[in-house]
C-alpha cells in the first residue's frame, strides 16, 4: 500500500518553470515504477511521463520531450516533475501515479496508486 500526495503546482508564466513533487508514504516505494499524468477541463486524463523503479529509465510524451524531466529519490520516497518552458496548453491537474512494477507503462489503468492531483495553470 503506498499514498500519494502531490504539491508544487500553481500559476506559471509560459517559458517558465515549475517543480511538481509526489510524496509518497510506505517503506516499499522503490519497489514502484511511477507516473505523472494530466486531466484539462473536459478530456480525458493522458500520461505525461513514467520512471522505472531505480530511476534507470523514463518515457515522455511527445509533446513534452524536452521540457519536462521525470525524476526520484528514493532515499526521500518523492518523484518530481521539473516543467520547463511551459505552453497554456500544458493547463491541467496534474498527478501522480503508482504500480508495483519494474518496467513502464502509459496506461492509466496500469497503476494501482494516485494522488488527489495539484493544479497547473500556465498563463501565456
Amino acid at each position: 500500500q503506498v499514498q500519494l500526495v502531490e504539491s508544487g503546482g500553481g500559476l506559471v508564466q509560459a517559458g517558465g518553470s515549475l517543480r511538481l513533487s509526489c510524496a509518497a508514504s510506505g517503506r516499499t516505494f522503490s519497489g514502484y515504477a511511477m507516473g505523472w499524468f494530466r486531466q484539462a477541463p473536459g478530456k480525458e486524463r493522458e500520461f505525461v511521463a513514467t520512471i522505472t523503479p531505480n530511476g534507470g529509465s523514463t518515457y515522455y510524451e511527445d509533446s513534452v520531450k524536452g521540457r519536462f524531466t521525470i525524476s526520484r529519490d528514493n532515499a526521500k520516497n518523492t518523484v518530481y516533475l521539473q516543467m520547463n518552458s511551459p505552453r497554456p496548453e500544458d493547463t491541467a491537474v496534474y498527478y501522480c501515479a503508482g504500480r508495483i512494477a519494474s518496467g513502464m507503462d502509459m496506461t492509466t489503468t496500469a497503476y494501482r496508486y494516485w494522488g488527489q492531483g495539484t493544479q497547473v495553470t500556465v498563463s501565456s
